[in-house]
């Protein structure tokens, strides 16, 4: 468990680096400035679209509660408790964590939005709460089409979050690190039980054909 740990803890440490580094400069980077200029010059009703229904699954309401509630339910109902409160747990301390680091670093957000958007643009909540789901699904089922759907949606969900203007695109890497990182930290609180929890079903089946 030595190299979970360690990366789990170099995201955060990452994290709270680049977030310290924001704090200090008070002005965008110039990646982030480039980005955001070449996006809002190309905007369109094509992109907008897409960019709106991803704004609403990954975050407020639906995307916050709704969405890791009917995963955690799902898994509750499969007979599987404890990847159903890894779920929970990790969703909720990475959320918590988001808020936390928003209001520490209080970082002004871009002008141009197209979105309503709460204080604090650092690190991206969105983002962040789409590469928890994204790692703890893939800690869970163990299969790897699942890894590589999941950095597609949270890469997906980071060009959304700065089409719309609601984050420069430092705010997006600092979410993807967050999240994972909260993810494989949670994990490593109870991995034997959520091996235990992807045996039962096989078990049982075995069971019921002998």
């Amino acid at each position: 468990m030595r190299w979970p740990l360690i990366a789990g803890l170099t995201a955060l440490a990452l994290v709270l680096g680049l977030g310290a580094i924001i704090t200090l400069r008070a002005s965008p980077f110039g990646f982030d400035s480039e980005w955001m200029s070449e996006i809002t010059e190309h905007r369109s009703q094509f992109w907008l679209v897409p960019s709106l229904v991803m704004n609403w699954v990954g975050g407020g309401w639906f995307g916050a509660l709704a969405l890791p509630l009917a995963i955690t339910i799902l898994f509750l109902v499969l007979r599987r408790p404890w990847d159903a409160f890894y779920f929970a747990a990790a969703s909720a301390g990475s959320a918590i964590l988001v808020q936390i680091l928003k209001s520490l670093f209080g970082r002004a957000r871009p002008e141009d939005i197209l979105v309503h958007v709460d204080a604090g643009s650092f690190p991206s909540g969105h983002v962040a709460n789409a590469a928890t789901m994204a790692v703890a699904l893939a800690l869970i089922l163990g299969r790897a089409w699942i890894w590589y759907a999941g950095a597609a949606w949270v890469l997906l969900m980071a060009l959304s979050r700065t089409y719309l203007g609601a984050h420069w695109i430092s705010d997006t890497v600092g979410g993807a690190l967050l999240g994972a990182g909260a993810a494989v930290l949670v994990w490593l609180c109870f991995p034997r039980r959520l091996t235990a929890d992807a045996e039962a079903p096989a078990s049982e089946a075995n069971v019921r054909r002998e």
